[in-house]
């Protein structure tokens, strides 16, 4: 049920005929209240959809009462046009269902440079609108571009629920967001307190999440809550269950992303801050040497120390430890267990870097790079 698990919201999802692939390629998600509070985080990315400039500008007070998604084209770099077909689909499910243009998200992904067809757009909006109901799979479904299964994610918390689905194969690298989310609560938060939490669940999920170390321009995470359980929690253990909920999206979108035959947690432990302990993982995650040593099964932890040496961290190269899979290959900067004893060939991959400098830890979700990434993103506008 994703989306339609927290009562008091109703989804969709519709063809439009905006995918050249065909099917469903739009999605609705309306909240019924009798609370339309939200918060959202938006991709860091200088270079901004127009979905994401609409939206920026809807979430300011913090009202939402729908949010609307298309898979089929990015809406970016495509000038006044562009920004006019956002606006139009705001203005077109407001008016379907009696709300203010000014309280509907707009979310958007494809590619970029190519304009959205209007009369599509709002044809797909009249259908969205008329399909609306306990159809969160549907929705879930028309947001994939080269997702090759929906994420979703549904959460029970002390008298109300969080459910959730996201989008993203590719192009996941963190800037707040990492990918198209719609998260719903049925549970009664004002939305400062939506808005903390969220920044609170995706530092640790969305944020960690780092594929290809490419940030994308339409990257949107939502979160809405309709109150129609009037249950109001503390607003600590909300975030618990929230980050939960961001975790599985995320790991779900790190087990699809685009070619991988290796899922990776690249786990540092030990670090003088928890900055220094992402920035070391994160230099791992985006490390081409290593990213293609692992899709080869090959244990090569010297690309692991020659990663981390590029880091501003502070830290002793020559007193950190590298395990994979349990085995600790690098002992104080230096070799340790034979690289024999690594087994590579299950698609689950732990590494663990010890930098003995403190008492922060961090963890980066990335994946491998293989022949299947280059040919996915080569051919991706043909």
């Amino acid at each position: 049920m994703s989306v339609t698990a927290a009562a008091g919201f109703d989804a969709s999802g519709v063809a439009a005929g905006l995918k050249s692939t065909g099917g469903l390629d739009l999605a609705l998600v309306v909240n019924r209240g009798p609370l339309q509070n939200g918060a959202a985080v938006f991709t860091s990315n200088r270079s901004k959809a127009n979905p994401i400039i609409w939206s920026q500008q809807v979430i300011a007070d913090g009202t939402v009462s729908a949010i609307v998604l298309n898979s089929g084209g990015a809406n970016c770099f495509t000038g006044p046009q562009g920004f006019q077909v956002t606006h139009a689909t705001a203005e077109a499910v407001a008016e379907l269902l009696a709300l203010s243009a000014t309280d509907v998200l707009v979310c958007s992904t494809g590619l970029i440079g190519d304009q959205l067809p209007l009369s599509k757009v709002l044809s797909g909006v009249a259908a969205a609108v008329a399909g609306l109901g306990d159809n969160g799979e549907d929705a879930a479904r028309a947001i994939m571009t080269t997702d090759s299964t929906p994420k979703r994610s549904v959460r029970a918390g002390d008298g109300y629920t969080i459910g959730g689905m996201a989008k993203g194969a590719g192009m996941l690298a963190p800037g707040l967001a990492t990918m198209l989310v719609v998260i719903t609560t049925d549970a009664a938060l004002e939305s400062a307190q939506l808005d903390a939490a969220l920044r609170c669940a995706a530092r640790v999920s969305f944020d960690r999440l780092d594929s290809d170390g490419c940030m994308s321009t339409n990257d949107q995470v939502s979160l809405l809550a309709s109150g129609a359980t009037g249950v109001r929690p503390d607003l600590d253990a909300f975030t618990i269950v929230l980050t939960a909920v961001c975790l599985d999206l995320a790991q779900q979108l790190q087990r699809d992303a685009e070619g991988a035959s290796h899922d990776i947690q690249i786990t540092v432990t030990h670090a003088a801050t928890e900055d220094d302990a992402v920035e070391v993982g994160r230099s791992v995650a985006r490390n081409n040497l290593f990213k293609a040593a692992i899709f080869g099964n090959d244990p090569n932890w010297g690309r692991v120390l020659a990663a981390i040496g590029t880091t501003d961290a502070a830290f002793d190269p020559y007193t950190v430890d590298v395990s994979m899979n349990g085995v600790r290959v690098c002992h104080a900067g230096a070799p340790d267990r034979p690289r024999t004893e690594v087994d590579l060939t299950p698609r689950s991959v732990d590494v663990l870097i010890d930098l003995n400098s403190g008492t922060f830890s961090a963890t980066i979700y990335t994946s491998d790079l293989t022949h299947d990434y280059v040919h996915e993103n080569s051919a991706y506008a043909s």
